[in-house]
């Protein structure tokens, strides 16, 4: 037998139009989403506010906003292209916000119907505050790098949260077990110690966030962020940071892989005197740091493996802005088209000034348009496009005026977009628009990643194999496919193909030759079990038992069953446990009995066998005769 074994009240909202998930676009069905709390006010406070903003794509939606550990749900119904949004009551605050460092069922778990965009924003309502999308658990991995920002260790604190989509996950450490999670509980950490590159790994896919409690720049003032930071498997290695007009803004950046180089910074500094930060670009290890100040111009990074860019604007003193936290989105991460839509509430006065970011590529920025409100498509106004000649990427800052209209942004060559507010001492920045693409090299088989096989028991034997490879080199034969060393043929420079294996344990390999010729194997075992179970009575197939009588009281039965963990027998409903669940005697009376059978394997499937078994006891009287 085997075992298994935040003061806000204004934001930006987005929803970018690719149509399907299986695009990895930041839009779907299913979310996970938790928080943390700002400088100690405690959940009650009434200048703590919570809200969720949840935009709808071309179709009309309905979905549900649940709190775990409430047990209940809020609906939403949606038209096309409208935004619901939603502001967390106080009993709802106290279920989501976390404090201490634990373990806790402090999640919210949006679904819909059709796909959606959703965002968050936490905040005071006398400053401190930042918004932050929310990733679909689709794009969820198992690997992450937390990317934060400890200015002040004697008072402000640094934090983040882990929430599990499936239950039994556990948790690394910088490759040590921590916890063990079931669906929707978080794991929270808080303390007064710098965590860029704190390393946090998983076996199932979770969602992660980085929170601050009080971020300070080169200055007094002070601000919270908050964001979700995506998995390294969509980490890349070209960067476009665009500049905000205030003079601090800072990037940080956390490299996945030893013998990392960042082998161009174009329009930013190199700063030298970051607690913890490295001094140089070249051989940096697994979770080190660097900080660049950006230019006016924007900041090109250029690194030889993936890392992962967060940008936090900043502004001189109290009377600018306070900072907040940005992903960036690898250049790689580019989408056609994108609609905003503004929110602005009156009594937020010092939230006054808010803005699209839309990167693009320099030669296709006169194909930009912008539609606001429904209206014909126009050029963009009320800004002017800055260009950084390394990255051929240029930007451009529009101002959001109108607040009750819609702003769709397209270009088919490809955009970035991210949206910041700012205003008396508090702002807000976050990525507002791009892809979930994956950018390392991987497959799939049957959806469940190659690295992840040898952990998986597939009771099916067609087996569908999907490649996702960015920078394959040109030539034919630049994708093989291996099956226990042989080279399968007919998979040659296919990204999709699929095959039917018998039952058995065999060994995958994908090879890959890039444009720099570099070539790399991407391997690990399936493993094809035969998960439909049968069992005999008295060497009767269980299919058998309705068209047969047995004379016998004492039946004898026997299972066969492959990987499982567990077997349990049922008898007219009442769970009968025998000492060997394989093989086993029992002693029955004229009737007939229902026999079940529930087998449960190594992966977690679970497969029923009933039949009727029939007993009949015949006695035969024998007259002596005398001859």
């Amino acid at each position: 037998m085997k075992r298994i074994y935040c003061f806000f009240i204004t934001t930006l909202l987005l929803f970018s139009t690719i149509p399907s998930l299986q695009a990895q676009n930041i839009s779907g069905k299913d979310f996970w989403v938790t928080f943390a709390s700002v400088s100690n006010f405690p959940a009650s406070s009434p200048a703590l506010g919570l809200q969720i903003r949840i935009i709808s794509g071309n179709t009309a939606t309905t979905g549900n906003i649940h709190f775990t550990s409430l047990k209940d749900s809020v609906p939403f119904a949606l038209g096309a292209h409208e935004v619901y949004t939603y502001s967390l009551t106080t009993p709802q605050i106290e279920a989501v916000y976390n404090m201490n460092t634990g373990i806790t069922d402090y999640s919210i778990h949006i679904t819909s119907v059709d796909s959606v965009v959703v965002y968050t924003y936490y905040g005071l309502s006398s400053g401190h505050g930042d918004a932050t999308n929310i990733l679909p658990t689709t794009t969820l991995g198992t690997e992450y790098y937390q990317i934060s920002y400890l200015s002040n260790p004697e008072f402000y604190t640094v934090c983040y949260a882990v929430v599990a989509t499936q239950d039994s996950t556990n948790l690394f450490v910088d490759g040590f077990y921590e916890k063990t999670l079931n669906e929707g509980q978080v794991y929270y950490v808080r303390n007064n110690e710098e965590m860029t590159g704190i390393h946090i790994t998983s076996n199932y896919p979770i969602a992660f966030f980085s929170f601050n409690h009080c971020i300070a720049i080169s200055t007094p003032a002070c601000g919270y962020a908050q964001q979700q930071l995506p998995p390294t498997s969509t980490w890349g290695k070209n960067f476009f940071v665009p500049n905000s007009p205030h003079t601090l803004d800072r990037v940080r950046i956390v490299v996945t892989q030893n013998n990392t180089n960042i082998a161009q910074i174009e329009g930013g500094t190199l700063l030298t005197d970051v607690p913890g930060a490295q001094t140089t670009i070249d051989t940096l290890k697994a979770g080190q740091f660097v900080e660049i100040k950006i230019s006016s111009n924007g900041c090109y990074i250029k690194a030889n493996e993936p890392v992962g860019v967060c940008s936090f604007l900043s502004g001189e003193n109290y009377l600018s802005v306070t900072p907040s936290q940005c992903w960036i989105p690898a250049i790689e991460q580019t989408i056609p088209n994108a609609l905003i839509a503004p929110f602005f509430v009156a009594s937020h006065v010092q939230l006054s000034n808010h803005y699209a970011f839309i990167c693009t590529p320099t030669a296709d920025t006169v194909n930009t348009r912008v539609s606001i409100g429904g209206a014909s498509p126009t050029t963009l106004s009320g800004g002017s496009w800055i260009e950084n000649i390394a990255a051929n990427m240029s930007f451009y800052r529009m101002p959001l005026y109108q607040n009750t209209a819609s702003y769709y942004f397209s270009n088919s060559a490809g955009l970035i977009v991210l949206c910041y507010g700012d205003g008396l001492g508090v702002s807000y920045y976050y990525p507002a628009g791009f892809s979930m693409r994956n950018l390392s090299a991987a497959f799939t088989a049957n959806n469940i990643p190659y690295n992840k096989l040898s952990e998986h028991l597939f009771c099916e034997h067609d087996i569908t194999f999907v490649a996702n490879i960015e920078g394959i080199h040109p030539n034919a034969g630049s994708l093989k496919w291996y099956i226990n060393g042989d080279e399968y043929v007919p998979a040659r420079d296919n990204l999709e193909w699929n095959k039917n294996f018998p039952t058995g344990n065999y060994l995958i390999t994908m090879s890959v030759l890039f444009e720099d010729n570099s070539t790399e194997i991407y391997q690990d075992s399936l493993k094809i079990a035969n998960c439909e179970p049968v069992f005999y009575a008295n060497s009767v197939l269980f299919e058998n038992l309705q068209d047969t009588v047995f004379c016998s009281k004492n039946v004898h039965f026997q299972a066969e069953a492959e990987n499982y963990t567990e077997i349990k027998w049922y008898v007219d409903g009442d769970e009968y446990v025998p000492e060997n669940p394989l093989d086993w005697y029992k002693n029955f009376e004229t009737g007939e009995y229902e026999i079940k059978m529930v087998t449960l394997f190594d992966n977690g499937k679970t497969a029923t066998v009933v039949a009727t078994l029939k007993i009949e006891i015949l006695w035969i009287k024998i007259r002596n005769v005398r001859y």
